[in-house]
């Protein structure tokens, strides 16, 4: 039996398309197995040298000599019997500071006074803190850091936003947590007027926009701090940004950090953010490069997709990080449904030849939208019954 001619293949052809046609397919998705384009930006990154740190010890080298074994326990007293507990307790003293800093900001009303004492107490209280990490963190072109607006900047752990915080005062927007870090979070929250919502509730999102665009038209209050790909990556690539923030009507302050591998890695992959303090605890230092970049606005005519992607291409270049396309939730989420649909669109375009015998002509636009459609469903169906078969 031949296939209706209204999909635009040969009568001949009982199947509908060659075996041929899937070949490409075939070859691409080899090619993605082989060369993960995805995972390879959620991975620890490995320093160029080993840091005598067993978590970036891929070839055993603390037992290459009796030399580098010596070194490398040495240096694992000095982490976990020195540097750890030292560490705990100047967090433990930060975070009662804080505590306090913000039970006092927190009784002001809301104005230019309650404003100015935040902002001197929150950088004080943060670059405490910061001191539990050993953290040294370089800024370059400070006569561009923000005053009001919206800053972006690349993500690579929740210490992004205390290593910023250091040098300048943020309102923060970011995804709610428990623990730990949900404490921190609560705690900011007293003293200035912080953004916290739950990414799978689409009220939340409605509502973090409409605080967003209150904020930016209100000059007198600090510059609200933004990561734009909604994940934390491995500080070797930025993902794509989301566009949220690049829809509204504000400056955009880009903001790129960059983190120097060789005395700790502060990539957040534990799932667990007390371990993953511990695990910043027992490194050598946190050292990070941070650039201010010029302000940018968003063009005539300019899509708040491609203004959202030359930002993250000028912080790419400034942070000296690839510039990447892909959905950073890829690597946790399965890919959208629109997005299959239109690799099936793709292919159905590729089996359907045409010519002048085709149902489908090039002035019935939808209607050849409609049977690509069909097509792609038809293509979908059959692969679904192969595998239950």
């Amino acid at each position: 039996m031949n296939q209706p001619k209204y999909l635009g293949l040969p009568e001949a052809d009982e199947n509908g398309f060659h075996m041929s046609d899937i070949l490409e397919y075939i070859r691409a998705g080899v090619s993605a197995i082989v060369e993960d384009t995805v995972l390879t930006n959620f991975v620890p990154e490995v320093p160029p040298c080993w840091n005598l740190l067993t978590r970036t010890n891929t070839r055993d080298y603390e037992f290459v000599s009796c030399r580098l074994t010596l070194l490398w326990m040495s240096g694992f007293l000095i982490r976990y019997l020195f540097l750890l507990p030292t560490r705990m307790m100047v967090l433990l003293t930060g975070m009662l500071i804080l505590l306090a800093c913000t039970v006092v900001v927190g009784a002001f009303p809301e104005g230019p006074t309650k404003r100015k004492l935040n902002g001197r107490l929150s950088i004080f209280c943060f670059d405490f803190v910061a001191g539990s990490l050993s953290l040294f963190a370089t800024f370059h072109n400070t006569e561009n850091r923000p005053k009001s607006g919206i800053t972006v900047a690349n993500h690579t752990s929740p210490i992004d936003s205390m290593i910023l915080s250091t040098d300048n005062v943020y309102d923060m927007v970011g995804q709610r947590h428990g623990g730990l870090l949900g404490y921190f979070m609560t705690l900011l929250s007293r003293s200035s007027t912080h953004i916290w919502f739950e990414r799978s509730s689409a009220k939340d999102r409605s509502e973090v926009s409409r605080r967003l665009k209150e904020h930016t038209a209100n000059p007198e209050l600090p510059p609200i701090l933004i990561f734009p790909e909604g994940v934390c990556v491995n500080n070797t690539s930025v993902v794509q940004f989301k566009k949220g923030a690049f829809e509204i009507d504000s400056v955009i302050y880009p903001v790129a950090i960059r983190f120097d591998s060789r005395f700790g890695d502060a990539y957040w992959w534990q799932d667990a953010f007390f371990s993953y303090v511990l695990y910043t605890m027992t490194s050598w230092a946190i050292v990070c490069d941070v650039w201010y970049l010029p302000p940018v606005t968003r063009q005539p005519h300019e899509t708040a997709i491609d203004f959202a992607n030359r930002v993250k291409a000028a912080i790419a270049v400034k942070g000296g990080l690839s510039d990447v396309s892909i959905d950073g939730f890829l690597k946790a989420n399965p890919p959208k449904a629109d997005l299959k649909s239109q690799y099936q669109r793709e292919f159905a375009k590729h089996c359907m030849p045409d010519t002048s015998d085709c149902f489908i002509t090039q002035n019935s636009s939808s209607d050849h939208k409609a049977a690509m459609d069909a097509f792609a469903r038809n293509i979908t169906e059959r692969s679904s019954l192969s595998r239950r078969v």
